[in-house]
């Protein structure tokens, strides 16, 4: 009986916990000097990602020259700070998103299947679009536009 109210206990906790969080989120967006780093950076590396991998799809370049722009875009996004609830978030699926590209772009270089990888990738992509749409007028009016992510 004492394991059951320690359990509920605890989901109380969970509950309360990340009903703050979202309470947290639906205070307002900011656009401070951190968010306007995170979308800058997060920008030239989606669109650096994106040259390099056309000309990996063309031949170009090597599949290990793609894998480490992804890992070293995911570091250079983690590094940033933004302070706005939804660039938070954003950072999060594309500092996952990244890992998992250079992930399945080194698999399938070694003739795996980068499938699951890739559609993992893929997702967390779409994740953080749907988040900056969400943000992107209250953002905009904070004087962050964050539209290069989109």
């Amino acid at each position: 009986m004492r394991r059951i109210g320690v359990i509920a206990a605890t989901l109380a906790l969970v509950t309360l916990a990340s009903g703050c969080s979202r309470e947290q989120s639906v205070q307002g967006h900011s656009c401070g000097p951190t968010d306007q780093s995170f979308i800058q950076t997060a920008s030239v590396d989606l669109t650096g990602l994106g040259a390099l991998n056309a000309d990996y799809q063309s031949g170009q370049v090597e599949a290990k020259e793609v894998a480490q722009q992804a890992f070293d875009a995911a570091v250079r996004v983690q590094h940033t700070d933004p302070k706005d609830p939804s660039l938070k978030t954003a950072q999060r699926y594309l500092d996952a998103m990244f890992q998992e590209y250079g992930t399945a772009v080194t698999i399938h270089s070694k003739g795996g299947d980068a499938g699951e990888r890739m559609h993992r990738a893929y997702g967390l992509a779409n994740f953080a679009h749907d988040v900056l749409v969400q943000a992107q007028p209250a953002l905009y009016e904070q004087g962050c536009d964050v539209g290069p992510l989109l």
